[in-house]
C-alpha cells in the first residue's frame, strides 16, 4: 500500500540541465528520483511544481509522488540529503491527500531574479545574479511592471512550445498576481567576516561589504503559472527599459503584440530562483511574503 508524499526541495541549478526528466543529461528530477528509489527500494514516479530550465535554481520547489506507507519521512529526508548533497537539499517531507499533485494542485508560483548592477562583476555572485554593467533606472523598470499585472496573453514573453499538427496550440494566458523591483540592503557582510571585521576592512578596500561597489536589484513575480522562459523574458525586457533601450510605455505595446520578436532579450538563467509554490488561493500584494 502506498501514500502520497510532498517534498519541499531546494537546488543549485548550475550543474543540472533543468528539472524535467531527461535520460540523456543530468536533471534534478532524475537525480532525486534515483535517490528516492535507493532509499525505498522500489520504483517511484515524481512530479514537480515547476519545470525550471538549465542553470535555474530553486528554494521552494515542490515534488509529489507515491511511496510505501511505512516509510519514515524523517529518515527519508536525512538519507536523501546525504545522497543528493550538495546540489540538492530536501527541506521537508510530509504525507498529503492522495489527490494532491505538485503541479496541478498549485494555486500560484513565485520567482525571484537578481541583477548585479555595477561597473565591475562580483565573483561571489557568479551564477546567482545577472551582471549588468551600465546604470539602471529602477523607477523606469518599476513603471514597466504595471502593465504586466492581471490576466494577459504573454506570448510576447514566452518561448513557443512545438506541438504536432494534430495538437491544439497551448494557451499562453497567465494571471500575474504581483510583481515588483527592489534594491537589496547595501550593508551585507561577506561570508566568514564579523561585523567588526567588515567595518575595519571597509576602510581598506570595502571587500567586507558585498555591495560596496554596486547595487543588487531583485525582481519578484507571483502568478498562477508561467510559460517557458516567461520570467527571464520579462526581466530582459525590463532591464532594457532600465538601460533606456525601451520606454516603460512600450511594455503594453509589446504585450499586445503577442509576438516573441516584440520583446527584449532573455535574461541569463543564473539569476532566477523558483522561490515559493503555494496551494492556497492567491491574494494580491507584494510578492515577497
Amino acid at each position: 500500500m502506498s501514500r502520497r508524499v510532498r517534498l519541499l526541495v531546494a537546488y543549485d541549478g548550475r550543474r543540472f540541465h533543468g528539472f524535467a526528466p531527461n535520460h540523456h543529461v543530468r536533471t534534478v528530477h532524475d537525480t532525486l528520483t534515483a535517490a528516492v528509489e535507493t532509499v525505498v527500494r522500489e520504483p517511484v514516479r515524481l512530479a514537480g511544481a515547476g519545470r525550471t530550465d538549465a542553470g535555474v535554481h530553486a528554494w521552494g520547489q515542490v515534488v509529489s509522488g507515491d511511496l510505501p506507507d511505512g516509510v519514515d519521512l524523517d529518515g527519508l529526508v536525512r538519507r536523501l540529503n546525504k545522497l543528493c548533497a550538495p546540489d540538492i537539499a530536501v527541506r521537508a517531507a510530509d504525507w498529503v491527500d492522495d489527490d494532491f499533485h505538485a503541479r496541478f494542485s498549485a494555486r500560484w508560483r513565485q520567482y525571484r531574479y537578481d541583477v548585479w548592477n555595477a561597473t565591475t562583476p562580483n565573483p561571489l555572485m557568479l551564477g546567482r545574479a545577472w551582471w549588468v554593467a551600465h546604470p539602471l533606472d529602477v523607477e523606469a523598470m518599476r513603471a514597466g511592471v504595471a502593465p504586466l499585472l492581471g490576466e494577459h496573453d504573454f506570448s510576447s514573453f514566452c518561448r513557443r512550445v512545438r506541438v504536432t499538427d494534430d495538437q491544439p496550440e497551448r494557451t499562453r494566458v497567465r494571471r500575474v498576481i504581483a510583481a515588483t523591483w527592489t534594491e537589496l540592503e547595501a550593508r551585507t557582510v561577506a561570508p566568514g567576516l564579523t561585523e567588526a571585521a567588515a567595518d575595519s576592512d571597509r576602510d581598506g578596500g570595502s571587500v567586507g561589504d558585498l555591495y560596496g561597489d554596486g547595487r543588487r536589484l531583485r525582481f519578484e513575480i507571483r502568478a498562477n503559472a508561467f510559460c517557458h522562459q516567461m520570467v527571464r523574458s520579462i526581466v530582459g525586457t525590463l532591464v532594457d527599459v532600465g538601460l533606456g533601450r525601451l520606454g516603460a510605455a512600450e511594455v503594453p505595446v509589446i504585450l499586445a503584440a503577442r509576438s516573441r520578436d516584440a520583446a527584449g532579450r532573455v535574461a541569463p538563467p543564473g539569476g532566477l530562483v523558483l522561490w515559493q509554490v503555494s496551494y492556497q488561493e492567491p491574494t494580491a500584494g507584494h510578492p515577497a511574503s
